[in-house]
């Protein structure tokens, strides 16, 4: 597996991330009842040896904006050795859903760059960083807000190879999944995955990882 033993992974983004964790930091028991909890279990329960230290601090409701105004605190501060961010669905829901709220909107250019100014303040001091693609739990890709966020989606692939971050295609992974399942067994809003749809993304992103048990 690329996170070596004994590090600190820190995983930040909206409320897919957040899944009711523990406030102000999400650890151990406290990681709540998603993907990074899933991720933390596997850990534990195959290869306690490593060590591995799990941080969530996810906050529902998130965009790119939010991000920038708690980076310091929520990131920087902590000094992770690995960091993991998922965040640009409620970027381009409130685009989308709410058009003439211009205040809530990050389009496609903001939300690139922002992403991209998080990422280099915090990128020197990392051991290991990954960019996880925004997702839609939608199979048609002619969808409005399919189709944008497979734009957002292209964009965190471009900086993944800008700063040699491991990329993790959420989006990929339940377009795999939505061959063979109904959107309404993963989710019930297109957005929020259930528990099997978290672990869609927990095997994404320890797949990624080249972890294997």
């Amino acid at each position: 597996m690329k996170i070596p033993p004994n590090t600190t992974l820190l995983m930040i983004g909206d409320s897919i991330t957040d899944c009711d964790r523990a406030q102000p930091i999400g650890e151990n028991c406290e990681l709540g009842n998603g993907y990074v909890s899933l991720i933390h279990a596997i850990l534990g329960g195959t290869c306690p040896e490593r060590g591995v230290r799990i941080l969530n601090m996810g906050i529902g409701g998130n965009t790119v904006r939010d991000l920038e105004a708690r980076w310091q605190t929520d990131v920087l501060d902590l000094n992770p050795d690995w960091l993991s961010i998922m965040i640009g669905i409620n970027d381009v829901w409130q685009q989308l859903e709410a058009p003439i709220q211009t205040d809530w909107q990050a389009g496609l250019e903001e939300y690139a760059t922002g992403l991209e100014r998080l990422v280099r303040t915090i990128r020197p001091q990392l051991k290991g960083l990954v960019l996880m693609t925004p997702f839609l739990i939608e199979s048609n890709r002619a969808d409005p807000i399919r189709a944008a966020v497979d734009k957002y989606g292209e964009a965190v692939g471009q900086l993944a190879v800008r700063y040699q971050a491991i990329l993790v295609d959420t989006q990929a992974a339940f377009d795999a999944a939505l061959t063979v399942a109904k959107p309404m067994t993963l989710t019930s809003d297109r957005v929020h995955p259930n528990l099997t749809g978290h672990m869609i993304i927990a095997r994404a992103f320890l797949k990624a990882l080249d972890f294997a048990w």
